[in-house]
């Protein structure tokens, strides 16, 4: 998933970076409410994370702005407070989700994949297509029972193909998806793990089709 982290503590949001990265998200990262209005209209998101108690507009300004923009990305709001009423005006504005501080690294990852499930509209954990079996809580992916070894960003791309299966992925969709604005991106990037997921889902899984000047279709089955 691509995702944006909006926390003012830098020790906490490299820590919250490297852990989502390391699970095969891409992050990108601003300290301020500011910075983030300004890139999220223009950025495909899956997810926002989003602290309240950011310097300058606050995180309950920043999610009201986004929901009255009709922005529907799905929002986790982290806070330090512990008051009810904060919950509820957080749930009332828009927040699909709220974790107080501090928290175990765990729940984090546990929250944001049902959050990333939700919005591509499968609660379920597991995505089957053909003969392919990819568990987005996990990472694990195997062809009837074949164990794939994917790297990080082959494991983002084939989960974003996997959840559109039959239809074809702009090639700009998948960048987007996969690398985070602060990420160097080669001319040929997506083209070197779609390569390689061929060869790894060969011979027996769900073929990858190029839809030339567009982008790339994982077959349905």
């Amino acid at each position: 998933m691509r995702i944006l982290l909006i926390e003012d503590d830098a020790a906490l949001a490299r820590s919250i970076a490297a852990l989502l990265r390391a699970g095969g998200n891409a992050v990108d990262h601003v300290a301020s409410g500011e910075e983030a209005l300004g890139i999220v209209a223009g950025e495909p998101y899956a997810l926002v994370i989003l602290d309240v108690g950011l310097p300058g507009i606050d995180g309950f300004a920043v999610l009201e702005t986004l929901r009255r923009r009709g922005e529907r990305v799905p929002v986790l709001m982290l806070t330090a407070r512990d008051a009810l009423d904060d919950r509820v005006r957080g749930l009332d504005l828009g927040a699909d989700d709220y974790l107080r501080k501090p928290f175990d690294p765990e729940e984090l990852e546990a929250r944001v994949r049902a959050l990333g499930r939700r919005r591509g509209g499968d609660p379920l954990p597991v995505l089957s297509v053909g003969s392919l079996t990819m568990n987005r809580s996990t990472g694990d992916a195997d062809i009837a029972g074949r164990v794939l070894d994917l790297r990080r960003r082959e494991r983002a791309v084939l989960e974003a193909l996997a959840m559109r299966a039959g239809r074809v992925v702009p090639r700009e969709l998948l960048i987007g998806e996969v690398f985070g604005f602060d990420e160097p991106v080669g001319g040929n990037a997506i083209e070197v793990h779609v390569t390689r997921l061929r060869t790894k889902l060969a011979p027996d899984g769900p073929g990858i089709r190029t839809v030339r000047g567009v982008g790339y279709m994982l077959d349905a089955g």
